[in-house]
């Protein structure tokens, strides 16, 4: 088992909580993700960076274990976790939002974050059947949580509105809400400011150094240089799967290359 790896940058040690070395990933004859190395340190905000088609989307589909890699190795905390599962990788610490929205726009607001609670629940299927005093007494603790984050993201006071009748912004951050459900250690965050309004898009970048504040590592794919310039601490930028540039905000904008 490797351990922690411990990088030199800018004065001072980086330690990687989550890592990936040569990791490739190939669709027939198309290298979606070539060779990437990447490392990102306890509560970081770690941008990814690039145009369309540079594999973005498909490493955050690497890291949750949605896609298995061609080659390459994954390791979280030190720990080789190439060949898990996502439901195993939610367990050790690993969320992620999707790109697309992916709620259950049927049930409400609250619903939503306590069934991304459910990883961290113990009660079994006799215990939920019986409704016996230990279930009920974790589903009181499971929505009292649920209350404290969707008051973490704003949307408290919509808690019992069907997800699908929010506007889309709140949608996004329900989404965003759902995943801290999970308690993770990682959080890989996608396109959350897509179609986002200038006023939207404020409230984010205010969310996102809150999670900053309280030492949430996440791994932020973003399109609008706003929102990475302003909370990323490093960017890496990728272009036709590979990583062409990695720094801070600063020594990425005066990158020439």
């Amino acid at each position: 088992m490797p351990e922690l790896v411990v990088q030199q940058r800018g004065g001072y040690r980086r330690m990687s909580l989550l890592e990936t070395r040569k990791l490739t990933k190939m669709f027939g004859g198309l290298c979606a993700v070539n060779q990437l190395d990447l490392q990102i340190s306890p509560g970081e905000i770690h941008g990814l960076i690039g145009p369309n088609g540079s594999g973005k989307t498909t490493t955050l589909n690497l890291l949750s274990g949605l896609y298995q890699p061609t080659e390459g190795k994954i390791y979280f905390n030190g720990v080789d976790i190439t060949s898990k599962k996502p439901h195993e990788r939610t367990r050790i610490g690993i969320a992620r939002t999707f790109q697309t929205l992916q709620l259950f726009d049927d049930l409400t607001v609250l619903d939503n974050v306590m069934i991304g609670r459910h990883c961290r629940t113990k009660a079994g299927i006799a215990a939920a059947g019986f409704r016996t005093r230990r279930m009920q007494v974790e589903e009181q603790e499971t929505r009292l949580y649920a209350m404290e984050l969707l008051d973490v993201v704003g949307l408290k006071s919509r808690a019992l509105t069907l997800a699908g009748n929010l506007p889309y912004g709140e949608q996004r951050m329900l989404e965003i809400g759902r995943a801290l459900a999970t308690e993770p250690r990682v959080l890989l965050v996608d396109e959350p400011a897509a179609g986002l309004n200038p006023t939207e898009i404020r409230t984010l970048i205010g969310f996102f150094r809150h999670l900053k504040a309280k030492g949430v590592t996440v791994l932020l794919i973003e399109h609008r240089m706003e929102v990475i310039m302003q909370v990323c601490d490093l960017i890496t930028v990728l272009d036709y799967g590979g990583k062409i540039a990695a720094g801070s905000p600063k020594e990425i904008q005066n990158d020439v290359k």
